[in-house]
């Protein structure tokens, strides 16, 4: 299976766009709240296209490659996943020309774009949903839903009579068996990757349970441009979704559950090194590459807040997420330490007053990103665990590839710890010379046939080192 190349050298950025900046406070709507009033399911704070633009070179600085956009599309409300109108920007958000605008300047600068894709469902003000809602039975848009009896209960109390994500009535569910409805959102993934996106984030497409409509979505957005990145919201480990019918590559859930449940002190080493290997070997190589792995998303709450504030844990679950194979993604704020509890919380605004960051955490992750570019090893080097100590809570693997290898030791315990990794281990003949990468706080020696590394609390060291013999 060939999946866009580009994928696993990406470093990701998740933006929830009313949440992030406002470029233009012109196409605010009237109920909009102050910029980082506590946010709720109904009013919007006025973050758009424009400003995500003028932001861009806050990205580029901290060294992001890609945006992951959460819906942009016309709908009635903050998150966007009940959508109106699928070929038409959200007036909140801007205009078709500040789109391209901002997909212009990103290619520019190398980065790539790419759209939230939510095709399980839309809203009720959909043209063909307000057909039905209209017409009822005699709607010619009926048999693009999944209708259980007429009149429709689509907004009072009492059963829907129709189908709908979670049985929440503002998100009638498609009928993607029906010709016209697949012809129409097909045309939809056409019309946008034309527009030149670089790819598409699928909303719970395990709720489109027909692998024929994805092979021919697949099949659409790869024919307009190969390079195009197709990653599925997908939970679980589930190999059925990466395929040539499917996508390239998930969002690694399972992944991030497996480093802040080992942070957290609800797993072992040993058991974090099962869930890391049961997650990896699930998949091809050439997925695990094209994994996009969260810390955090609008779903989830924010990984500060996930690990009780504990900011050398969350340092240490950033180096982590930027060393185990898979695009790391940074969900926006959590570099500079915004807080936030589970959905609407975890979508506070961005706070562009720089008093309100951790300047500390922010510089390690732009540490991390340029290590991670700097290191061929980290993007693409094979994946094996090297040690692993239970008493201790430390661990360390490797990534190696011909061109050079990183060693990777982490302490997640709240004391010193002395951690040994044999050379024979590394596969190495004689001893190789390592060069520390991080881990400013950590000393080395190598002696006895092993690489003895001190760390502190939550300390992690990196080291790179020369390729395998005859690599």
């Amino acid at each position: 299976m060939k999946v866009p190349e580009w994928v696993a050298d990406a470093i990701f950025y998740q933006i929830f766009p009313d949440r992030f900046a406002n470029g233009d406070p012109d196409n605010d709507p009237p109920n909009v709240r102050p910029w980082g009033s506590p946010p709720d399911l109904y009013h919007f704070q006025g973050g758009d296209l424009k400003g995500i633009l003028q932001r861009l070179d806050y990205l580029l600085d901290l060294g992001i490659t890609a945006v992951y956009l959460n819906p942009i599309f016309l709908s009635p409300s903050t998150h966007r996943y009940n959508t109106t109108d699928y070929f038409r920007i959200d007036e909140r958000l801007g205009s078709m020309q500040d789109f391209e605008q901002l997909l212009d300047y990103a290619h520019r600068q190398g980065v790539r774009i790419i759209l939230d894709g939510v095709f399980n469902h839309c809203g009720r003000g959909f043209f063909a949903f307000v057909d039905v809602l209209e017409n009822q039975q005699y709607s010619a848009y009926r048999d693009w839903f999944h209708i259980h009896k007429f009149p429709l209960n689509a907004y009072s109390r009492g059963p829907a009579h129709y189908e709908a994500w979670w049985g929440i009535k503002s998100l009638p569910k498609f009928n993607t068996s029906n010709p016209r409805v697949r012809k129409y959102l097909m045309s939809v993934a056409r019309f946008w990757t034309e527009k030149g996106i670089d790819g598409w984030r699928l909303d719970v497409p395990n709720e489109i349970d027909d692998d024929s409509f994805w092979a021919e979505f697949r099949e659409t957005v790869k024919r307009v441009n190969p390079e195009a990145y197709l990653v599925g919201e997908i939970w679980e480990v589930n190999p059925r979704w990466v395929s040539e019918g499917h996508f390239d590559g998930l969002m690694n859930y399972p992944l991030r559950e497996a480093i802040l449940r080992f942070l957290n002190r609800e797993t072992t080493a040993s058991q974090f090194v099962q869930d890391v290997e049961h997650v990896l070997n699930a998949y091809a190589p050439e997925n695990r590459l094209a994994m996009y792995v969260p810390l955090g998303s609008h779903d989830t709450p924010r990984v500060i807040t996930v690990l009780g504030g504990h900011r050398e844990a969350v340092k240490l679950a950033f180096a982590l997420q930027f060393a185990l194979p898979g695009a790391p993604a940074i969900y926006y704020g959590d570099e500079i330490g915004l807080p936030g509890e589970k959905d609407p919380d975890c979508r506070r605004a961005f706070p562009w007053d720089e008093a309100f960051w951790d300047q500390d955490l922010r510089a390690w992750v732009k540490r991390l990103i340029q290590l991670r570019k700097a290191q061929i090893a980290l993007r693409r080097g094979e994946f094996r665990f090297v040690s692993v100590e239970d008493s201790s809570r430390c661990c360390a693997f490797v990534r190696q590839h011909p061109h050079g290898s990183v060693l990777v030791v982490t302490n997640a315990g709240a004391s010193d710890r002395t951690v040994g990794v044999s050379l024979d281990a590394l596969g190495q003949v004689g001893e190789p010379a390592f060069r520390p990468l991080l881990g400013d706080d950590v000393t080395w020696r190598v002696e006895g046939g092993h690489l003895w590394v001190h760390l502190p609390p939550y300390g992690v060291f990196w080291a790179a080192y020369p390729p395998l013999a005859g690599g």
